[in-house]
């Protein structure tokens, strides 16, 4: 009997340790203030340990990333800058093959407000995602409610109520920057935090220098177009024949680049202050900017093609030169503009794509871009004039001017749909999978190649009577990198450009184009059976599988075969764990191909549901459904209390769990004694 009472405690333990909700984060909000108008909204993220938190900055094919919205609709305040976070761990991750950002035990969040007088109250939520080693939990929103002081009040320092959840607190407390204010008030009061800007610097610091680089050599580029190039020595000459010695000559010509470099970050700043920071950081992960940013670029590709120019209007131009004449520092910026405005055609697309890859990651980034790229467009000026010898040293014009402009219309056609496929991999519409990015890649490329080689002539190119050894050396960089590609399409890991076709897993067939599933866990390209209506090939593995819990369960039943659920999330790591190093064993990957149906639920699909279907939660009464994800993750809470992925459960054709589901489980005997055991126990 005691052998007995003990078996039972261990089965239920062990059913504990998976059926059950899970909470590792907790959110608690609180308000510092930074002056009579101005304070930060915290929110802090306590995180049980061994789970851990992605930060606000993960690349598009990667995890949820963090995310906070703050609900300004009645104007009582102003958001300042974007969310600042601490420095947290940066790590290469193997599965998403990216370097992600995560944060252990704590987070500390903040954001800048203005508070206009009257305001009381800022509501938000934020949208996280959490694993651990083993397994992770689909992507949450939590409610945040922040109590501010009376604007009237100089410092309160005191702890004030929230409203947020049974476990969140909100209070107000002081920043350095305001604590002279209360100096002779009741000091001992104020709880001063610790400001967490400063150690955001440095993990933003990269993404900004990169940024910053990319931008100065992209000005360099701009520079080698037929609408730039040119003006070098023209404005060079101007300004030393035109000043009364070498000198002055000299300080105009550095005058005219700094003015350069002020219109174009005015640009940037524009750009920033009419989207607002804040919101230019959720540019990445929005499939329909993504797709206004493809369409954009496409545009400026065309253009450089040589389709058609892209001006602004002439009458710009021409009032802006008739200001050059007036001299002195008011006339050299009227010129410095009228070569921005004078240039568009060649400059606009280039700034065009800078301006949308700057606001894609938020914050300043914009105003950093064209930083950059106006500081190359400057120094030549200011150095030729320095150096007036240098400008023999200078190519001629020529065609090679617009040969420049072409190429840097293939890279900015490439570039455009890496946008699309953001778009098509978040709302997974499946139509720039894989395999269809890469071939279109090789496509552009190709295309390249041939150009340079003299075999495509386009609009505005000179006659071609010879190939000049740099546009040689160009080309076979250009096809060597086409052929290099071409292995991709046959599910090659091309590490090179890793970063821009989408992720292995979303692919039409991991063994590469015209190859099937043959049944036995074999891929060839003659043998194939149809698949069923609903069901799809999943990459890696080509495992048949549906997306949808009823049509799954009717084919199992038509099929007489027991149904596996497989609870995933497109961005959980530890599914994929579980796919790459468990499915792919041989012994596994025949038991899920021949022996069950397998219905994958992703918990983090985003498409959204036909307005009939957007009901109750059963789990969390008084919410309703937004999309597939949300009933996915109510099915598995309300069914299986449990809310943790990957989650796995082998049922009859009743719906009657036929074996205890199990989680991440790395041991491939152990994973499959769990097969099939409850294989075994169907039908019985």
């Amino acid at each position: 009997m005691k052998k007995f009472l003990l078996a039972c405690a261990a089965l239920v333990l062990s059913t504990a340790a998976f059926a059950q909700i899970l909470e590792p984060v907790k959110w608690s909000t609180s308000v510092e203030k930074v002056s009579d108008t101005e304070f930060n909204l915290v929110s802090k993220a306590t995180i049980e340990k061994g789970w851990h938190l992605y930060s606000q900055n993960v690349p598009a094919d990667g995890p949820i990333a963090t995310s906070f919205i703050y609900d300004d609709s009645e104007g009582n305040f102003t958001i300042v800058g974007n969310t600042t976070e601490e420095e947290g761990h940066t790590i290469q991750d193997p599965v998403f093959e990216m370097e992600i950002k995560y944060f252990e035990n704590k987070a500390t969040f903040k954001q800048r407000i203005q508070v206009k007088e009257g305001a009381a109250t800022v509501n938000g939520f934020v949208e996280f995602m959490v694993c651990d080693d083993s397994r992770c939990l689909p992507p949450s929103e939590v409610e945040l409610t922040f109590n501010l002081p009376k604007v009237s009040v100089a410092a309160s320092g005191n702890e004030t109520a929230a409203n947020v959840t049974a476990s969140e607190e909100t209070h107000v407390t002081e920043t350095p920057e305001a604590s002279h204010e209360v100096a002779a008030a009741s000091t001992h009061d104020t709880v001063v935090k610790e400001s967490v800007e400063g150690s955001d610097k440095s993990d933003s610091k990269r993404g900004l220098f990169t940024i910053f680089i990319l931008a100065f050599l992209s000005g360099f580029a701009a520079l080698l177009t037929p609408c730039v190039f040119p003006m070098i020595p023209m404005t060079v000459s101007f300004f030393t024949k035109q000043s009364k010695n070498k000198a002055v000559g000299i300080k105009n010509a550095i005058i005219y680049g700094i003015c350069i470099i002020v219109i174009y970050v005015l640009l940037g700043t524009a750009v920033t202050g009419i989207f607002g920071a804040d919101a230019l950081n959720a540019l990445a992960a929005n499939p329909w900017f993504n797709i206004i940013f493809f369409v954009l670029l496409v545009v400026f590709a065309v253009s450089f093609l040589g389709a058609f120019e892209i001006m602004l209007p002439n009458s710009w131009a021409n009032k802006v030169d008739s200001q050059a004449d007036r001299g002195g520092l008011v006339g050299i910026f009227f010129m410095a503009l009228a070569l921005a405005i004078v240039s568009f055609s060649c400059t606009g697309p280039i700034v065009g794509t800078l301006l949308v890859e700057a606001a894609s990651k938020g914050g300043i980034a914009p105003i950093v871009g064209m930083l950059g790229f106006s500081l190359a467009i400057a120094l030549p000026f200011a150095l030729f004039a320095a150096f007036p010898g240098w400008l023999n040293s200078l190519p001629k014009s020529g065609g090679w001017l617009n040969t420049v402009k072409v190429v840097l219309g293939f890279l900015e056609l490439a570039l455009a749909f890496k946008f699309l496929s953001n778009a098509d991999y978040i709302m997974q519409w499946h139509i720039l999978e894989r395999e269809v990015f890469i071939a279109i890649w090789i496509a552009v490329f190709g295309a390249l190649a041939f150009y340079l080689f003299g075999k495509i002539q386009l609009p505005h190119d000179s006659p071609l009577s010879h190939i000049s050894v740099g546009r040689l050396g160009l080309g076979l960089i250009t096809l060597t990198f086409t052929i290099y590609m071409i292995p991709g399409l046959w599910g090659a890991p091309l590490n090179l450009i890793s970063a821009f076709p989408p992720p292995p897993n979303y692919s039409e067939s991991p063994y590469g184009v015209g190859y099937k599933n043959a049944g036995g866990g074999v891929a060839t390209a003659d043998s194939h059976e149809a698949l069923p209506e609903g069901a799809h090939l999943m990459a890696p593995h080509n495992i048949m599988a549906f997306h949808d819990y009823e049509t799954g369960l009717a084919y199992a039943k038509k099929v007489g075969k027991p149904v596996m659920i497989d609870f995933t999330g497109y961005t959980c790591v530890n599914c994929r764990k579980m796919e790459n190093n468990v499915w792919v064993k041989s012994e596994i990957l025949e038991i899920l191909k021949n022996d069950v149906v397998l219905i994958s639920l992703y918990v983090d699909d985003k498409k959204e549901l036909p307005e009939d279907m957007k009901v109750e939660y059963v789990s969390r009464p008084g919410k309703f459904m937004k999309d597939f994800g949300d009933k996915w993750s109510d099915l598995q809470a309300s069914r299986y209390k449990a809310n943790s992925q990957p989650f796995y459960v082998i049922m009859d054709h009743e719906e009657n769990s036929l074996i205890d589901p199990v989680g991440y489980t790395p041991d491939v005997a152990e994973y499959k004694s769990w097969l099939n055991e409850g294989i075994s126990k169907f039908g019985k």
